[in-house]
């Protein structure tokens, strides 16, 4: 029976897991509304329209020209300068200051207060990073 139960788990975790990684896309509202979107291949949205992307090897592109990155260990670079960081909670930093924090249910928060949510994206860090792209990089009232 405990062996039984064992397998089970197991089997939800995996299928869990599989399931977070086929999602296609990662959508963005804020303050209620519907915002932006990320598509699988890393393209961001804006209502709509494309405006960038986010690279897998952490590139943020705009228009198609390199504006920044984020490195594999969450640090945020903008023209290759360190200017802050997403750690693995979330937690997103400017110079060493906390700003805000991507939560792993979604909640998008600036300065402990609900800024907005993510849906799709916010139980690994990859997601956490790919939202950060978007908030440092797009939303002009976040970073």
């Amino acid at each position: 029976m405990v062996l039984r139960m064992v397998m089970l788990w197991l089997v939800l975790v995996t299928l869990q897991g599989q399931m977070e990684q086929g999602q296609a896309e990662i959508v963005v509202r804020k303050s209620g509304a519907s915002w932006a979107r990320i598509d699988d291949d890393g393209t961001i949205r804006i209502h709509g329209r494309s405006v960038g992307k986010f690279e897998s090897n952490g590139t943020v592109r705009k228009r198609g020209s390199s504006v920044g990155s984020i490195d594999q260990d969450g640090t945020i670079r903008k023209q290759g300068s360190s200017v802050g960081k997403v750690e693995n909670d979330g937690t997103v930093r400017r110079r060493g200051s906390s700003v805000g924090c991507i939560e792993s249910g979604g909640t998008i928060r600036k300065q402990g207060s609900s800024w907005g949510s993510a849906a799709n994206c916010c139980g690994s860090f990859g997601g956490k990073k790919a939202v950060a792209a978007l908030l440092v990089f797009f939303a002009d009232d976040y970073f």
